[in-house]
């Protein structure tokens, strides 16, 4: 799968909520492999994982690859809501 098709897919937990939009994908360089996807945050779930949503913009997240299950019209998680707040990390911004 080429990783452009990823971006725009919702994710959806193991109950089928809506947890966000994948917005990019990040790669480790010294193994050619997809490590994180970049996640924007559905403002419902902003709060609840314990982010602040920003002023303007939206939240976004990196969440493993290891928490995929399935890949089709949208990207299935092996986790619930509840569980992502262990799993998820902030994504390093240049500054």
């Amino acid at each position: 799968m080429n990783p452009t098709e990823l971006e725009g897919k919702k994710v959806v937990d193991t109950g089928a909520k809506i947890v966000g939009t994948i917005i990019g994908i990040e790669i480790d360089c010294t193994e050619w492999k997809a490590t994180h996807l970049r996640v924007e945050l559905a403002d419902e779930l902003v709060e609840k994982l314990g982010y602040k949503k920003p002023f303007l913009g939206h939240a976004e997240i990196l969440l493993s690859v290891d928490a995929v299950k399935t890949v089709s019209d949208v990207v299935g998680l092996n986790k619930a809501i509840e569980e992502l707040k262990d799993l998820a990390v902030p994504p390093n911004r240049p500054t």
